[in-house]
């Protein structure tokens, strides 16, 4: 009986998994009327920037690696052997351009070891920043410090983010919905695990108020994952067969806090955190924009997924598109740091040549 449950189980997360990617792909699963706020924003040209292009320095650190950019490929997917496929493009790609490496949520193998090897992709990037993944909410549903542990051996991770997606897991048909005392959950898990433990939400945003709780709390850093990017309650309305949970999901389309707005009150409130700035970005503009406004990284998700799965037809894959996509980016942040005069990512935060609108 016990492995016929365990063949369920595993059966219904690699289904999970696998609809994530598709309705991710294939469905419009942006926010509806809200988006990330960096159009807000412009930079003001600077016609003598008196530098050199070349000379321009992107490299910074983060959880105590050197990085050749201030870029993220953020945590998406895992668990089945689609995910490791996309998961593998996705780490060759990061360490070929010196990007950090996310994960997605490593629960499927803490549960099922036979999973583990679908989040093994460190072989691929040996130098890079590579964070594991877990759920914060798993927390209350038996996981504790040793699980945290077991997932950033698994990933041989330099990191272990705790993801917080509250909403989705109210629409969602396997939903864990108990947050209750989470805080001293993840404060035990910062103060027992031997490496950064950080903090992101999921595409509905991190702001000043809970990131101060979060940093208190011991948390090394805060993904603010801001709203304008993709929408999970869409994701799973995509994915319900309950009518009266799709069209309740279908209202919080426009949900969230936009992640430029995020950036800007996490900093304000605590000068001193690591902050990463994800949820909806495509350009190395948006990275130069959520650099300005604060942030130490940023992280690129669903505008990477489609030249990491690659053609899900049967033809012929061509990863090349992410290579490029990674490259066009860089070129982007690089081309408006030398517009502004920032020479260094330490010039272009907290320039005043970042306009509000």
């Amino acid at each position: 009986m016990t492995d016929k449950v365990t063949l369920e189980q595993h059966s219904q997360t690699a289904r999970r998994k696998g609809e994530h990617i598709r309705i991710c792909l294939e469905e419009e699963v942006r926010g509806v009327g809200i988006d990330t706020g960096f159009d807000g924003y412009r930079f003001r040209h600077l016609a003598l920037p008196e530098i050199a292009f070349g000379d321009i320095d992107m490299s910074t650190s983060f959880i105590g690696k050197r990085m050749r950019t201030p870029l993220l490929i953020s945590s998406m997917t895992g668990g089945t052997e689609e995910a490791f496929n996309i998961n593998l493009r996705l780490a060759e790609a990061a360490e070929a351009r010196g990007w950090a490496m996310g994960l997605g949520s490593m629960r499927a193998a803490i549960e099922h070891e036979e999973l583990a090897a679908t989040f093994r992709i460190r072989a691929a990037a040996p130098t890079i920043p590579v964070i594991a993944n877990l759920g914060a909410v798993q927390l209350n549903y038996g996981y504790g410090v040793d699980q945290c542990r077991r997932a950033v051996e698994l990933a041989e991770a330099d990191a272990l983010v705790l993801h917080l997606n509250s909403l989705q897991e109210v629409f969602q048909p396997e939903g864990d919905t108990n947050f209750r005392g989470l805080l001293e959950r993840i404060s035990d898990v910062c103060t027992h695990l031997d490496v950064p433990v950080g903090v992101k939400e999921v595409g509905w945003g991190i702001d000043g108020e809970a990131a101060a709780v979060l940093m208190d709390a011991g948390v090394s850093f805060i993904d603010v994952a801001g709203a304008g990017g993709t929408s999970w309650s869409q994701v799973e309305k995509f994915r319900s067969n309950d009518p009266l949970l799709a069209a309740a999901a279908e209202a919080f389309a426009g949900w969230g806090t936009p992640t430029a707005e995020c950036v800007r009150d996490v900093r304000k409130t605590m000068p001193e955190a690591c902050v990463i700035a994800s949820g909806g970005l495509s350009s190395g503009i948006d990275a130069a924009k959520a650099v300005a406004l604060g942030a130490d990284l940023a992280g690129y998700g669903r505008s990477l997924l489609a030249g990491a799965a690659g053609a899900r037809s049967g033809a012929s894959i061509q990863p090349e598109s992410l290579y490029t996509t990674l490259e066009r980016i860089e070129l982007e942040l690089r081309a408006a740091m030398f517009s502004v005069g920032a020479e260094t990512l330490a010039a272009l935060r907290g320039s005043k040549r970042l306009t509000k609108l």
